[in-house]
């Protein structure tokens, strides 16, 4: 590979997508695991991110946990330099931007796009060329499609960081919401010339089916294109990784579509998760759903905690928003029922904020003081700056880590101590996301929940998540090695972008001028700031 060669910068691949969901971070993480089994020195990137599934650096930097999923498959430790910033919405209109790690302020959507954006081009090129300066090969990862007109100005994480770069980009498309000829083709119409320039490829995911059947469309859309399908990815479950902008999962379903392993013991253990508005980090209870005989479902209805043998209150970028809608669905009255009756309940990060007695809260919702579910003695005050923390600790005579990416601070006054926050009776709460990876704490909890419900629930000796994770990314690698066109992508990530890739009209229609941008204050010289507020 060319960082190997001692050329300054290492190759790279831009893997884009049709649509947000086409498998982009799959795809990317499946080729970053191939390459690290070949010896490469392979890192991820994803310049710009929208998401409320987040990770803490062991430097302390909040990146997505899809990043940090791609790291992993790398074999490589993750950094801010793979995520150069990070948007967390609030509401549908506003997200705070977490930049280099550390978060800067919240802005609405037409502040963000009306000219803050552009400025951190620099930075996230910036931070592309450390990573290539220091690796064989970087897997770039888009987001949404690159053929969003409407963003093309202002775009930082598609082609814009593509030209910037000079990087191939492949295109990933969903065959199995059909039309996938069509995305293509049409994605790589509406780009301008320039950016065509970079297109050198399609990757079809989730096909179902005999492939034979494909291959006269794949001839077809070559001839239309002048660009080759550079493989046909079968449909497979539970092949994903950490998500970025939704559940895997819908309502009422069970987590990961994953089939529940037969229990060890003699009973199932049942947890219900509520999807509290703004839900973050719901891949904490991952680890639970890999458990033998442990089902998993997130649920919206107070009728749906009724057989459930443990009820986990997730985290929320939103926790008196989650609170109030607790209470409108009548979650509240249950889960308070449950306790009553010494029922497990469980709060992570704002449930377990939700589980005190008191938020005061004059940063998030800037709602004032808010009465808690008045279950766990814990007092909650929202500070301006947010808590990114890797503590490690012991509970339950297990050793346990995990990370806290949190504004409110809590004030324990009572309860027993648990992962430095608390229990009381059934009702357990902690701001440490990921605890429930530790295998030996993990076994040592589940089966606290079984002996409080009442269940023959016997949790499997040799669960190991970490191993369970290794092979879900082993399985990823598979599927770019087994079905993906291997000469021809790494003939594009060492050589580059390929000369003479045709021009498919129409092509981008002009970009319109920006539109005013709402009064701000003049941000300060340095181009990675962005401090100001909403505007």
């Amino acid at each position: 590979m060319n960082g190997s060669s001692g050329a300054p910068l290492g190759g790279g691949l831009l893997v884009a997508g049709t649509t947000s969901d086409a498998g982009k971070s799959v795809v990317t993480a499946g080729i970053c695991r191939w390459l690290a089994r070949k010896g490469v020195k392979v890192a991820p990137f994803k310049a710009q991110n929208m998401s409320l599934n987040s990770f803490v650096t062991r430097e302390g930097a909040e990146i997505g946990r899809a990043q940090a999923m791609q790291a992993a498959a790398a074999r490589v430790e993750p950094s801010a330099l793979m995520n150069p910033v990070l948007l967390k919405p609030g509401s549908d209109r506003s997200s705070q931007v977490v930049l280099m790690g550390k978060p800067v302020g919240e802005l609405s959507a037409r502040g963000y796009h009306a000219g803050r954006q552009e400025r951190l081009l620099g930075t996230v090129t910036d931070c592309l060329q450390e990573l290539r300066r220091t690796h064989d090969a970087v897997i770039c990862e888009g987001a949404g499609s690159p053929a969003e007109i409407n963003l093309r100005r202002t775009d930082i994480v598609n082609m814009g960081i593509a030209r910037a770069a000079r990087i191939p980009v492949v295109v990933v498309g969903d065959i199995d919401r059909g039309g996938v000829f069509a995305s293509f083709f049409g994605t790589t119409a509406l780009l301008s010339r320039e950016d065509q320039a970079l297109v050198a490829g399609y990757l079809v995911n989730k096909f179902r089916g005999d492939v034979t059947l494909l291959e006269p469309g794949l001839e077809m859309l070559r001839g239309l294109s002048g660009r080759p399908t550079l493989g046909v990815l079968p449909f497979a479950h539970g092949l994903g990784i950490d998500e970025e902008d939704g559940l895997r999962v819908s309502l009422r379903g069970a987590v990961r579509e994953s089939v529940v392993a037969p229990p060890h013991g003699a009973d199932v253990l049942r947890v219900a998760v509520a999807a509290v508005p703004l839900m973050s980090n719901f891949t904490d209870v991952d680890a639970l759903a890999a458990e033998p005989g442990v089902v998993v479902r997130f649920v919206d209805r107070p009728e749906e905690l009724a057989d459930a043998d443990l009820v986990v209150l997730p985290g929320t970028r939103g926790t008196v928003r989650a609170l109030q809608w607790l209470r409108e669905r009548g979650i509240a009255d249950a889960v308070r029922r449950r306790a009553a009756e010494g029922r497990p309940v469980l709060g992570i990060c704002g449930g377990f904020q939700m589980l005190g007695e008191r938020i005061e809260d004059e940063v998030e919702s800037k709602a004032g003081t808010v009465d808690g579910l008045g279950l766990l003695p814990v007092r909650v005050r929202f500070a301006a700056q947010k808590t990114l923390a890797r503590p490690t600790g012991e509970a339950l005579g297990e050793p346990v880590e995990g990370y806290e990416i949190h504004h409110g601070v809590a004030e324990v006054d009572g309860g027993e101590p648990f992962l430095e926050g608390c229990r009381s009776g059934a009702v357990w709460g902690t701001h440490w996301h990921g605890s429930l990876e530790s295998d030996g704490f993990r076994r040592a909890f589940l089966r606290r929940v079984a002996a409080d419900a009442g269940r023959a629930f016997v949790p499997a000796p040799d669960t190991s998540f970490a191993a369970l994770r290794e092979e879900q990314l082993d399985k990823l690698g598979d599927l770019i090695e087994e079905h993906a066109d291997t000469d021809a992508l790494l003939r594009l990530i060492e050589d580059g972008v390929p000369a003479g890739l045709p021009f498919v009209p129409p092509g981008a229609p002009p970009i319109p001028p920006p539109s005013p941008a709402p009064a701000a204050p003049a941000p300060p010289a340095h181009r990675t700031s962005l401090e100001g507020g909403t505007p």
